[in-house]
């Protein structure tokens, strides 16, 4: 392979500008995970651990092989809501007894681990990652169910984790749930819908209805442990398939169980056990993205800092070159890359992307995807070249392209651009940000302008004045707007992907995925539709 060189000097003022730049919403991002790790609060983190429970991150660490990596998805959901950051739910990939999995962890030290609609948005995600990607799933349950005043957006759409873990079953994925405590009303399903489930003597309580509402509907009066109690469940129901004596009792028997999955993977394993690491240090990745969004930057000094010894063979670099493609390896896992260079997309770059992503599924290659386009170009020559069929040319190249997908947000991901480099809506296998990265239709400035001319025109024709200062307040709120609703930690606190890493984790997190895929099988397209030539 070719090898690439790096033009960055650490030196330079731009360098240590846009530096400073990125360690400043680095550490907006640390504060929205300082609250996400923070649960509850303190006050009710105490009260959990003086009952003798341990907290969800807490019970990963126990369930994960020692000294193993755990990717934790979507850690900042509900960011900028009325909700707590995290979502009351912790999920992630974390290695178990040797098998990866999808781990989900009810986090009780927030209403009790009750289920409002962002985290029924983020379980559900974890759902899709498991079914995608072949992931056993790990369910550790302590939830009282539903959130209760907000039951008109999760109760009927809810419905679809319990489908969900019933389909993975089907599909031959396992579950296993470990009940720490209450599993009340809709969190008694997921037990009930899982393979393998395990209880905690004198914790766990598994029923649709607690005594109160047994009372209120049937007049019977019961107790905890007769009406759901983890030895009735073990003994009597049938329920529980294992009983415990604490919570590290009810972790070692989920370790156990899985243990005796003989999970195999379908995938390739990685081409080598031992691959060299870049050449240049990833801690210049904080330099490499400009302070100013608009100010485009060359993608290879990314790939030169994530890609196994920054090799790289370039597919049609003469041609189409705002866009780099390529083809490398990451962890020993090999890859192609798509990565913006100048922002724009031109018909060259749309029908060299079309091509690149046919030869990748024809090797069954995964595709990665390093967005930092403002969209497709436009104006009467390219419109007059074809740039719609052009664009709808890659668009239908990724629409149905069944290679696994990854897809990292460096900066700019704007209008249709975000849609052809694979964006949310696209279904990538994963989909992570940087946190200086933005996404929406278009940029602040061009969408209040496009507003500005339309209400220009709407007056003109009505034969009236046009009122500037009125036009000079919309266009500031509007860019306000759009500036704040099209940030990393916006987006991500409402699950338009699956978290803002660090830059200098771009290939640990990349490499994880990249393992975590090929449990599952890696297979290229067939077909594709009819393309626009």
């Amino acid at each position: 392979m070719s090898t690439l060189d790096s033009a960055i000097d650490p030196t330079a003022p731009g360098y240590a500008a846009n530096r400073a730049a990125l360690l400043e919403r680095l550490a907006e991002l640390d504060a929205a995970l300082d609250q996400a790790r923070a649960g509850g609060g303190e006050k009710y983190v105490s009260r959990h651990h003086a009952r003798g429970k341990l907290l969800p991150r807490e019970r990963i660490e126990l369930l994960v092989d020692a000294d193993s990596l755990f990717l934790e998805l979507s850690p900042v959901a509900a960011f900028g809501t009325d909700f707590p950051v995290g979502a009351s739910v912790v999920t992630g990939i974390g290695v178990v007894e040797g098998v990866e999995c999808l781990i989900v962890a009810n986090d009780p030290t927030v209403r009790g681990g009750a289920v409002n609609p962002w985290s029924l948005a983020k379980t559900r995600r974890a759902g899709e990652i498991a079914l995608a990607n072949r992931l056993p799933m790990v369910n550790l349950v302590e939830s009282a169910g539903a959130d209760l005043p907000t039951q008109a957006e999760i109760f009927i759409p809810g419905g679809r984790v319990f489908r969900d873990l019933t389909r993975l079953s089907a599909a031959g994925i396992p579950t296993v749930s470990v009940v720490f405590g209450n599993a009340t009303a809709g969190g008694a399903y997921v037990p009930g819908m899982s393979d393998h489930v395990i209880m905690i003597r004198d914790r766990s309580q598994v029923y649709l209805a607690g005594p109160p509402l047994v009372k209120m509907a049937t007049g019977e009066v019961t107790d905890d442990e007769s009406l759901g109690g983890a030895e009735m469940h073990a003994g009597t129901s049938g329920l529980a398939d294992y009983l415990a004596e604490d919570e590290r009792d009810g972790i070692r028997l989920a370790r156990q169980c899985v243990r005796r999955l003989n999970w195999r993977k379908q995938g390739p394993p990685p081409r080598s056990a031992v691959p060299q690491p870049p050449k240049y240090d990833p801690e210049e990745l904080l330099g490499i993205t400009s302070a100013d969004l608009k100010v485009p930057f060359d993608p290879r000094e990314v790939l030169a800092r994530i890609l196994d010894g920054s090799e790289f063979d370039e597919f049609k670099p003469a041609y189409g070159g705002a866009l780099v493609t390529g083809w490398g390896e990451l962890h020993g896992y090999p890859v192609g890359v798509l990565a913006n260079a100048r922002g724009v997309l031109f018909s060259e770059e749309a029908q060299k992307a079309a091509q690149f992503i046919q030869l990748a599924n024809a090797a069954d290659t995964p595709l990665i995807f390093l967005q930092n386009t403002t969209g497709y170009m436009v104006g009467t020559e390219y419109e007059q070249r074809g740039i719609i069929k052009h664009g709808a040319l890659m668009i239908n190249a990724v629409s149905n392209s069944t290679v696994p997908h990854l897809t990292v947000n460096l900066g700019a991901s704007y209008g249709a651009g975000n849609y052809g480099m694979c964006g949310r809506a696209y279904e990538p296998r994963f989909l992570f940000t940087w946190p200086n990265a933005k996404s929406a239709v278009m940029g602040p400035a061009q969408l209040a302008g496009v507003l500005s001319i339309v209400a220009r025109q709407a007056a003109a024709a009505r034969g009236r004045d046009y009122d500037e200062e009125s036009d000079a307040a919309m266009r500031m709120m509007v860019e306000q707007q759009i500036e704040s609703q099209s940030g990393a930690l916006f987006l991500s606190g409402r699950l338009y992907d699956d978290g803002v890493i660090d830059p200098r984790d771009t290939r640990t997190v990349l490499g994880l995925c990249l393992s975590a895929l090929h449990s599952g099988p890696v297979k290229g397209a067939d077909g594709y539709g009819i393309f626009r030539m």
